[in-house]
């Protein structure tokens, strides 16, 4: 097997759906995420790499006042993608930021096409969710191919 890991900014939108779950709609760009400790601490930046972008779609339902589930999928180029769904449940909570909910949540690949056909393998979501549907998603994944 062989280790992928990924990390990628999404930016779109969520919305809700007719039977009071939530579609989220996503995209990024290819990416490079630095990140550097010196003197004065930890500084870290985004910047746009080369290449194509990933669409990322799901479903959130609401379990709880903070806590939910999700599935959904990730396309990574023509027919590269894998479906998710959620390990145990994620959070979603106030932030520092008026009208903005910060959460965090962790998916397990359930099944994939193309480079992911067989691949196992965890991702991390940290992202935020504003009270006019902007979601900005950061995820981290590694990924084991067959």
């Amino acid at each position: 097997m062989q280790q992928l890991l990924y990390a990628m900014q999404f930016h779109g939108e969520g919305v809700p759906a007719d039977d009071g779950s939530m579609h989220a709609s996503t995209r990024s760009p290819s990416t490079r995420i630095t990140s550097s400790v010196g003197p004065a601490g930890l500084g870290g930046g985004i910047e746009r790499g080369d290449g194509g972008e990933a669409t990322f779609v799901s479903q959130v339902r609401m379990t709880g006042d903070t806590s939910f589930t999700e599935t959904g999928t990730i396309t990574f180029g023509d027919g590269n993608s894998f479906d998710f769904s959620t390990i145990g449940e994620g959070y979603m909570g106030s932030s520092p930021v008026e009208g903005t909910a910060h959460g965090a949540i962790s998916w397990r690949i359930d099944s994939g096409t193309g480079q992911f056909a067989g691949a196992t393998g965890i991702i991390t979501s940290n992202f935020t969710f504003s009270a006019q549907g902007e979601v900005t998603d950061y995820q981290f994944g590694v990924i084991w191919l067959a």
